[in-house]
């Protein structure tokens, strides 16, 4: 089995300590509002679009594990990629601990099959993670941001609560009875993007914590390799 090693700095409560996990499943969960009727009305308007409706909400993608990076740049294929923000949850050795990532996705690709537009590019995560007990009592709290960088103009791309969509237990839960294995990665979804999804050369993400006064970020470069047929 192909599996990835990822270094992060793990915070547990005010000590942090540098730790390798070992990610031997990644998946992308989509479709995660909790919302039904704001999400039944993104499901049309991305129809509209041409992307096909999921088989389920939420639905659950695979991705390579290989596909995981902390890197500060990524390399893409043509102009038709963005990222969007999500928040991240890890299990190792028996642990669950939250991150933050971004699920970066072809949208060419992704109106013919949504499966394949988010095995096409790499998924940046920040080389940081919480550990989810210090979080779990004022979950609804935390906010989601991300920024891009579009002709040379850093602009808010995305804001707000993680509550928009389904709480942790309930994405775990919904991936199978015995939830997130060990030595898992799951992106949980995303938020509407302000202005619409559009590429950019740049793009920055961060969860917050108002409650404990902290936050996890991390930006990436993303470099467009030519389309030639």
């Amino acid at each position: 089995m192909s599996k990835a090693l990822i270094e992060f700095s793990i915070h547990n409560g005010q000590e942090a300590a540098r730790e390798s996990i070992t990610v031997e499943t990644t998946i992308i969960a989509g479709w995660t509002g909790r919302d039904p009727v704001a999400l039944e009305k993104h499901i049309v308007e991305l129809e509209e679009l041409g992307v096909p409706r999921p088989a389920s909400t939420p639905i659950y993608y695979r991705v390579a594990n290989a596909r995981l990076t902390t890197a500060t740049e990524i390399q893409v294929t043509g102009g038709d990629s963005s990222g969007e923000v999500e928040f991240a949850l890890v299990r190792a050795n028996g642990k669950l601990f939250v991150g933050i990532g971004s699920d970066h996705t072809d949208r060419k690709a992704e109106t013919f099959n949504v499966t394949v537009s988010k095995q096409m590019c790499e998924k940046p995560m920040a080389p940081e993670l919480w550990v989810f007990e210090d979080v779990k009592d004022h979950w609804d709290q935390l906010v989601l941001r991300s920024w891009a960088v579009i002709n040379g103009e850093r602009v808010l791309y995305q804001e707000g609560p993680v509550n928009s969509m389904l709480a942790p237990e309930d994405v775990m839960r919904g991936y199978g009875p015995e939830g997130l294995p060990d030595n898992a990665v799951m992106f949980c979804g995303t938020l509407a993007a302000r202005g619409g999804i559009r590429p950019a050369s740049r793009f920055e993400f961060e969860i917050e914590d108002p409650v404990l006064g902290r936050h996890i970020a991390h930006g990436y470069d993303v470099v467009e390799l030519p389309v030639l047929g």
